[in-house]
């Protein structure tokens, strides 16, 4: 690299995203900090850096060296706004406050901070004003950006908050954010196994028995016409690209139709007060009186549904010495009634932490608590997780693939394109092609690296866990480029100009300031003359 156009330092540097991306456009990092020895170790690795240029613990740095740019992204950690008015030296310990700490110490001409969207919801709408107003009283000025990386060449739904501000207003003004990329990068295009032709003109297309086009519809497009470029694994919700436990598991058209009375009808109002509640009996037998206790027992023995206790009554003559958590519990009782709806919403259980079934459990085993009703709701219950550890499955042409998180997801890929006639047969293929085949995976440490914008061959260590977290906690690499480039293109860094006539370089000046001077400069000649 020649010779830099700019100075950073990389706070919460994690495996490099910040300093690749601003060695991408000129600039050279003077130091990083970061306590985690996996991302030290990738970040030396991949940078040719000695561990030497680690500041370490940011809690510790007291002052930084000279530089242009600061970078920073941020761990979401939970924090408070306490000690609003204690100054830059007397509020440090929590990370936002000691990166704008550095930020006012070492005043640079720009700096970059990302975190998580959620910083923009309304419930931290105080945090935020918090944050831009400690940054204003650092001297910046400084606005936040909601940036989707997939808008900046990665096929990746990644929604991130970054907040650029700049020390001199004039390039404050001049900075904008350029549009989002038009030709956007497909999850086909970062499989390391995919090989097949995607269709992409319309002469191409498979159109249905009246010759209209079928299309493909991304996870990022809100119409209603198309079918879905991935399928979603659970028993809560329907549509034609879900797939529901009855779908996998070998069952009769009967039990499916259980299953779908059952998934019609536990969100209405009439069965409870959540959001989706189990039916007893009498419930279904209200909606089709055919319905046997026998063929609700069928479907718990297939693992589709669960039987669960919904209403007690209470023998006060068989509580003896209870536990602090079973005493909470019991105290919501109403007239010797317990109904699980108000232990589910009652806010005390979920502030202290009580689990409803460890400690609903001994006291139906006391016979404290006697079950009355019986309900029956799909064993799982839980969509992030999905069914038999699949969550969701993309096919290639997908634009793009979820949010890469640093737990890692249930998440997988699928090489097989399905050109399907109708949503029936899009469901039916992906089953018996993608599904029963087995002809899915999850996505590999190449792959994770080129969907966040890193090379494919970044160094990171084996073991998945290990690198998913580092991937899942990294910025988009495209995404601090471009404001890397939107930040030069201000001209912030433009502060050495040659003068005409003789003069000699006039250094770090503005162009308002050398516009001046030259002004006085010429008011002295003629004045001689």
């Amino acid at each position: 690299m020649g010779k830099a156009k700019f100075t950073f330092i990389d706070l919460f540097s994690g495996i490099g995203g910040f300093r690749k991306a601003l060695e991408n456009n000129g600039g050279e990092c003077l130091h990083f900090s970061e306590i985690s020895t996996d991302a030290v170790t990738a970040y030396c690795a991949n940078s040719n850096e000695p561990i030497e240029k680690n500041l370490g613990d940011i809690t510790k740095i007291k002052e930084l060296p000279k530089h242009n740019i600061l970078t920073a992204g941020v761990p979401c950690q939970s924090w408070s706004i306490a000690g609003r008015n204690l100054g830059f030296d007397d509020d440090r310990g929590q990370l936002w406050n000691d990166t704008i700490f550095l930020l006012n110490q070492s005043k640079p001409d720009a700096f970059i901070f990302e975190n998580v969207k959620g910083l923009v919801d309304p419930r931290n709408k105080k945090a935020l004003s918090y944050i831009l107003e400690r940054i204003k009283e650092a001297g910046y000025f400084a606005n936040y950006y909601v940036l989707n990386s997939f808008d900046y060449g990665v096929p990746q739904n990644r929604i991130r908050i970054y907040i650029v501000g700049f020390k001199n207003k004039e390039f404050a003004d001049k900075f904008k954010i350029p549009k989002p990329l038009e030709k956007k990068i497909k999850l086909a295009d970062i499989l390391s196994d995919f090989n097949e032709k995607i269709i992409e003109s319309e002469n191409e297309m498979p159109r249905d028995l009246f010759g209209q086009i079928i299309t493909q519809k991304s996870m990022s497009l809100s119409t209603s016409n198309g079918l879905n470029d991935y399928f979603l694994f659970n028993d809560l919700r329907n549509g034609h690209s879900t797939i529901h436990s009855w779908d996998i598991l070998e069952t009769t058209e009967r039990q499916k139709k259980i299953c779908y009375l059952l998934l019609k009808n536990r969100r209405k109002s009439a069965y409870g007060d959540l959001d989706g509640n189990p039916l007893s009996l009498e419930h279904f037998q209200g909606l089709d009186k055919t319905i046997t206790e026998k063929e609700l027992e069928e479907l718990v023995g297939l693992k589709i549904l669960k039987k669960e206790h919904y209403t007690f009554n209470i023998d006060k003559s068989k509580i003896g010495a209870l536990t602090e958590e079973e005493n909470v519990l019991l105290g919501l009782c109403e007239n010797d009634f317990l109904i699980m709806d108000k232990l589910k919403m009652n806010r005390e259980l979920k502030v202290k932490k009580i689990s409803i079934s460890k400690t609903i459990t001994p006291l139906i085993q006391q016979g404290i608590l006697i079950s009355n009703e019986e309900r029956y709701d799909f064993k799982n219950t839980k969509i992030s997780t999905g069914l038999y550890g699949v969550n969701r499955v993309f096919l290639p042409t997908s634009n793009i693939f979820p949010t890469l998180v640093a737990s890692d997801t249930n998440d997988f890929v699928t090489t097989k394109i399905i050109y399907a006639k109708n949503e029936e047969d899009h469901k039916k293929q992906f089953i018996d092609k993608v599904y029963k085949k087995e002809n899915y995976r999850r996505i590999t440490k190449e792959e994770a690296c080129m969907i966040q914008g890193f090379p494919k061959d970044y160094i990171l260590p084996e073991n998945r866990a290990r690198w998913m977290k580092l991937v899942g906690n990294s910025v988009s690499l495209p995404v601090i480029e471009m404001l890397g480039k939107a930040i030069l293109d201000t001209g912030v860094f433009e502060n050495k100009t040659k003068i005409k006539f003789g003069m000699p370089k006039i250094l770090n000046m503005t162009t308002l300031e050398i516009k001046s001077q030259m002004m006085e400069m010429s008011a002295v000649k003629n004045a001689s003359r």
